[in-house]
């Protein structure tokens, strides 16, 4: 999910040929006051006019308490975006606030339903609610991590390993996949380091996130190839599935592989990945039906 400044036309027009799978335009924190309504406009405009071909677009608006934030709710309905997320996210009911203002300009619109919600979470008090606001919306579509207000919040800094985010990332994979929603880690910033970024990739795959936050198109290419499967992942996942196929055919409950019963967890993690490897383009959807 590569985030893009809201403020910045030229950006907003070519950030899709880069290949991300997502484009997050933003009109909180890397927007000034003085630009806040126009680059709602811009934001507004780019939605409705460019092409972004199926790339999943989010547009993080301004928190509902600001003079901003009911007005880019009406604004990125109008303009089709696919998910809001909502900044700075600490209860459930901020959730329902936001989900109602939604709810009011589609129902306006005569397309209630469309738009989903992405909550980012910031704060310990965030943390400590990660449950709850995972499942205050039926819109809810996935959490996130803001690392930098977090550590500041936590009166810490960011430091390379991450230490001081990992309880953090703990919490918010379990809620998210306690309540059947995605989750998605906070950004990396330090361009001049790319090594520590793929530790990092490698280490949030690990805790089982299903993507990374970029602000550079640089970094695509290395959360791509962290996250797509190997060639001998897809290979035994390919021979788990075949066997569920042949086990389904013959009418049979026991899955067995090699001569050796195949358990749940095993079938699951089979399935993600080919569910990967397709995201990937690296097979085709066709070959595993």
């Amino acid at each position: 999910m590569m985030f893009v400044p809201g403020n910045n036309p030229g950006m907003m027009a070519d950030a899709h040929i880069y290949g991300p799978d997502s484009i997050m335009l933003d009109l909180e924190d890397s927007v000034t006051m003085a630009e806040k309504d126009a680059a709602r406009l811009l934001v507004y405009n780019a939605l409705k006019t460019i092409d972004y071909g199926t790339t999943e677009m989010v547009v993080r608006i301004n928190p509902l308490n600001t003079p901003y934030g009911k007005k880019d709710v009406e604004a990125m309905v109008k303009a089709g975006v696919h998910v809001i997320r909502m900044p700075k996210t600490e209860t459930a009911q901020e959730v329902k606030e936001l989900e109602a203002e939604i709810l009011k300009v589609e129902t306006e619109l005569g397309r209630v339903g469309e738009t989903r919600i992405m909550a980012a979470i910031e704060s310990a008090l965030g943390i400590v609610n990660a449950y709850e606001i995972a499942t205050a919306s039926t819109r809810m579509m996935g959490i996130a991590l803001g690392a930098e207000d977090y550590s500041a919040n936590l009166k810490t800094n960011r430091t390379p390993g991450g230490a001081e985010l990992l309880l953090a990332r703990e919490t918010i994979v379990v809620a998210a996949r306690a309540a059947g929603i995605a989750c998605f880690d906070t950004v990396y910033s330090n361009m001049d380091d790319m090594e520590t970024f793929r530790k990092e990739v490698e280490l949030i795959k690990t805790l089982g996130f299903d993507g990374k936050s970029i602000i550079n198109p640089r970094q695509i290419e290395i959360v791509n190839s962290v996250f797509t499967p190997s060639e001998k992942e897809i290979t035994k996942a390919r021979a788990v599935v075949a066997a569920i196929k042949e086990a389904q055919a013959k009418g049979s409950g026991v899955i067995s592989l090699n001569g050796k019963m195949v358990d749940r967890p095993v079938v699951l993690r089979a399935e993600r990945t080919i569910a990967l490897a397709v995201a990937a383009g690296v097979i085709d959807k066709e070959e595993v039906l």
